[in-house]
């Protein structure tokens, strides 16, 4: 018999996943009401608040259940990453939909990007709540280590819908760009899947200094791609006129990115020079 356990609900965080999948639902019932396109950005902001209202959802029925205490996964862990990965979406789908898909005459799409935006503010809120507090002991995706894998993730994520494969396909280098992104998005998501799934400890090698190393290699892979991507993208090849989220507006959006997750990935850097030398006090 299945007890249910309705202090999940009236927690702080419960109520606030309650307002997640209610606000994500008719996020997405507005925005499915309002036809189909068959661009990816449309495409990862759908996705988006789909994903995010199904997960939080299944969240929501596994805590009342008690039924997470026998997933056999690092449930805390779930929980924080999902968070922070529906947060980071959620950013995105808020900044992309009204860019490609908003102007004054639609006005339910104008209530959907405030009710996206709102829905951000939650999932940042319950990341401010989930996240591991300096001294707590806790799980791996729940410091800022694990965090910042989430978020080299997603970045990878708004990269590969960036990508136009007809461009990138004509030239070595930017084939050289695309392959590094690949590699580090697949790192970055095994470790997630592995901590999720309580296999890190299992792996018989010296996880933090393997995990400094390989984050040395993707920084120094990124900076190659920060500075090839651009030269093969941009040189001699001005913006067209007229372009409004053509191929060029997404080559610069991968330019822009690859920056981003260079820096996200030389803190990274820092956070494991430090796990592996500098000792705890």
């Amino acid at each position: 018999m299945v007890t249910l356990n309705t202090q999940s609900l009236t927690s702080p965080v419960g109520i606030i996943r309650f307002f997640e999948f209610t606000l994500t639902l008719i996020t997405f019932g507005l925005v499915a009401s309002e036809g189909h396109d068959s661009s990816s950005f449309w495409a990862w902001c759908t996705f988006t608040w789909f994903f995010c209202c199904f997960i939080t959802l299944l969240i929501i029925i596994l805590e009342l259940t008690s039924l997470n205490t026998k997933v056999p996964i690092s449930w805390d862990d779930f929980t924080t990453a999902f968070a922070m990965l529906s947060t980071l979406m959620l950013l995105a789908a808020s900044v992309i939909y009204p860019t490609f898909y908003v102007t004054s005459r639609h006005s339910v799409r104008i209530a959907a990007t405030v009710i996206s935006c709102v829905c951000f503010c939650l999932y940042l809120a319950e990341v401010g709540l989930t996240r591991a507090k300096p001294g707590e002991v806790s799980g791996f995706l729940s410091t800022v280590p694990g965090l910042l894998k989430v978020l080299e993730a997603f970045v990878a994520c708004i990269i590969f819908i960036s990508l136009n494969s007809t461009f990138y396909s004509w030239f070595p280098g930017l084939q050289w760009c695309v392959a590094i992104y690949s590699f580090c998005f697949i790192i970055a998501l095994l470790i997630i899947i592995l901590t999720i799934g309580r296999l890190m400890s299992r792996i018989p090698i010296p996880l933090n200094k393997c995990l400094m190393g390989y984050n040395i290699l993707a920084v120094l892979m990124y900076l190659t791609a920060v500075v090839i991507w651009p030269i093969y993208s941009f040189q001699n090849n001005p913006r067209p006129p007229g372009c409004f989220g053509c191929y060029w507006d997404n080559m610069a959006v991968v330019s822009f990115m690859t920056c981003i997750n260079l820096i996200v990935y030389i803190v990274d850097t820092v956070y494991s020079v430090r796990l592996v030398f500098v000792s705890p006090a």
